[in-house]
């Protein structure tokens, strides 16, 4: 799946079609998140949009390869000559649960979905976070809904009475993760020819 990312971002760059991906259809919500590493420090977050929907997950993995590469208003748009600097994970959401309270669930295992009312102006605000994003940023619980809170929108004062009116749910998902370097040995090895790709340096694709 990750590899069919890949290839779809390389198509989008060469202007041409994606290969057919070599993994059946189905329907599940889904992320693609990138991530760029250079001089061998850690990936830093480039994109990542997906769906708490389900979807068609060839589709779905075609049009959030793009999408989050190049339409996540966050970041600038992935160039060309970033791909061998690039890693792709591609997350396929499961076991979506209602929690009892906001604090019934387990980092690093559920993603979560909050749902409250902004009590300023009474809208609903809503946000997701998918299970490795607490673990990597270190964050408590308590840390992770507060921010939440902040991404779905809320900029009023966080108290422990607007955590406990939270509407929780959790889910778990299923990651692959593949950087470029391997996405360009199985393209070789598979297909007898290293990536081309507009736009970046040819020389470059390994380093």
């Amino acid at each position: 799946m990750a590899v069919y990312c890949f290839d779809t971002l390389v198509a989008h760059y060469n202007t041409e079609e994606a290969p057919p991906p070599a993994f059946d259809e189905g329907q599940h919500p889904l992320f693609v998140t990138w991530r760029k590493t250079v001089n061998g420090g850690e990936p830093h977050l480039r994109g990542c949009i997906g769906t708490l929907e389900a979807r068609c997950i060839i589709t779905g993995f075609k049009d959030y390869a793009l999408t989050s590469a190049l339409r996540d208003r966050r970041f600038p748009p992935i160039q060309a000559k970033e791909l061998p600097y690039l890693e792709c994970t591609v997350s396929i959401l499961t076991n979506f649960e209602s929690a009892l309270h906001y604090l019934d669930w387990e980092i690093g295992n559920h993603g979560l979905i909050i749902e409250f009312t902004d009590p300023d102006y009474n809208t609903r605000c809503s946000a997701t976070y998918l299970p490795e994003v607490a673990a990597n940023e270190d964050w408590t619980k308590t840390d992770t809904i507060d921010s939440l809170m902040r991404k779905a929108g809320y900029n009023g004062p966080v108290t422990e009475s607007l955590r406990k009116r939270v509407h929780l749910t959790r889910y778990q998902s299923t990651l692959y993760t593949m950087h470029y370097t391997d996405y360009a040995s199985y393209v070789k090895t598979t297909r007898g020819a290293d990536p081309a790709i507009a736009g970046a340096e040819p020389n470059h694709c390994l380093s």
